[in-house]
């Protein structure tokens, strides 16, 4: 198998990486043929994936704006993946062009790309670091000199948190993330569940497999579990609620099903 310029030395390319399934998903470059296989076996049970992930950075948009407009001006992105069009910091520059920005990530292939994309840019910065030793990333140098955390920090938990088990403690870390967060900070959350996919769970099931065969389980969470990671943060309207339903830009919501999968919140700290 030939390494690609782009691919940073030392990292197995016949293993597949969430983060590049995702960037597949999304019609990005950055992936392998392992990663294509993986995500066209996820495909074959539910074949809206692309359609959940369009919905999902369309939620983090939004509620970056969001954001934004509560002046919110410094961003946490844990679990940020391979940099897209439309990323965090562009969205975020466009409310306000003095927004700073740190992306977390394990995979060094996000971390090489959003180095890479990154630059010159001395209001934003990446970190090789992983969502279940919080205090790695709270104590960081990078974070340290990037964010002012006496001050208001949204905390960007896209995608991310169905990647952990429960036995990695995924509502102690949001817990210590939170804690360490100054009020009128906001906590973006956006995870996977049964409820709302068009497709009989035992179909959903099968895509659900395909993470668990490449050791990346995908952990589908209630409405109810999800609610925890809230916990210490007042939601603010509409609550939790399927993704597409979360301040959609059409007063219709939105128009293909599988955008309402999952559920979507925002809660600022008190």
């Amino acid at each position: 198998m030939e390494r690609p310029a782009w691919a940073p030395q030392g990292i197995d390319i016949s293993v597949p990486s969430v983060s590049r399934i995702y960037d597949y998903y999304l019609g990005g470059s950055h992936n392998f043929e392992v990663d294509r296989e993986a995500a066209r076996r996820a495909m074959e049970f539910m074949p809206g994936l692309p359609k959940i992930m369009q919905a999902n950075r369309a939620f983090m948009r939004r509620a970056v704006r969001f954001a934004i407009g509560e002046g919110v001006t410094q961003f946490l992105d844990i679990g940020s993946g391979i940099p897209t069009f439309g990323n965090v910091h562009e969205v975020a520059r466009a409310a306000d062009p003095d927004t700073r920005v740190m992306y977390v990530d394990h995979d060094p292939v996000a971390v090489a790309h959003s180095k890479a994309v990154l630059e010159g840019d001395d209001k934003a910065g990446v970190l090789a670091a992983d969502l279940r030793r919080p205090r790695q990333i709270l104590d960081s140098p990078e974070v340290r000199g990037l964010l002012d955390l006496s001050r208001p920090v949204g905390l960007l938990l896209v995608s991310v948190l169905h990647f952990l088990e429960d036995e990695d403690k995924p509502f102690q870390a949001v817990a210590e993330l939170t804690e360490a967060l100054a009020p009128g900070s906001v906590v973006v959350v956006c995870h996977a569940s049964y409820a709302g996919i068009p497709l009989p769970q035992e179909r959903v099931a099968g895509t659900v497999g395909v993470y668990k065969d490449i050791r990346n389980p995908l952990v589908m969470r209630t409405r109810e579990e999800i609610a925890r990671f809230f916990d210490g943060c007042d939601l603010v309207d509409p609550g939790l609620v399927p993704m597409g339903n979360w301040r959609p830009e059409s007063p219709d919501g939105p128009e293909d099903p599988y955008a309402s999968s999952g559920f979507a919140g925002v809660g600022r700290k008190a």
